[in-house]
């Protein structure tokens, strides 16, 4: 049984840079490398420092989203600056969530584990509600004890 909450959102705005997956969907490890190398390439060339600089507070967002049938992959932050010209404004609708919270090692796992538990888990087991698309993300919280720590946000309808 995995352990998530579901929890009423206020509408909320990430703005963020992105890159196109280009793994089937089904490739896991092939999705989780894309992933790993665009976060090395956005902390390493200042752009993930520039984000940070224009957050309103200090999570960093993972965000998911299908555009024009395209899989992309977003590094973000809550913001009320303008937008860098080549970020894309992600809206999230206000409603429920499923919830996921967790810690891990390092970023990346942490946002490997709770897509696991969200979309192999939690969302197969409900029975009330379902996730009908739209963006998701991993909210990268902070670190404590030497772990990185954050929450798996997925919005989804009562069935």
């Amino acid at each position: 049984m995995a352990e998530y909450t579901l929890e009423q959102k206020d509408s909320f705005t990430v703005i963020g840079l992105g890159t196109e997956l280009k793994s089937d969907y089904t490739d896991y490890a092939g999705i989780n490398k894309e992933k790993s190398d665009f976060w090395q390439a956005v902390s390493q060339d200042g752009r993930l420092d520039y984000l940070k600089g224009i957050a309103v507070n200090d999570y960093i967002f993972a965000v998911n989203e299908a555009v024009n049938n395209k899989m992309m992959h977003y590094a973000g932050v809550m913001t009320e600056a303008a937008a860098p010209e080549e970020a894309r404004v992600i809206q999230f609708p206000k409603g429920d969530y499923l919830v996921v919270k967790g810690e891990a090692q390092t970023a990346d796992e942490l946002n490997n584990k709770l897509a696991g538990v969200a979309f192999g888990q939690a969302l197969p087991e409900a029975k009330n509600f379902a996730y009908v698309g739209g963006p998701n993300t991993t909210a990268l919280m902070g670190q404590r004890n030497g772990l990185v720590f954050g929450e798996m946000w997925i919005p989804v309808v009562r069935k």
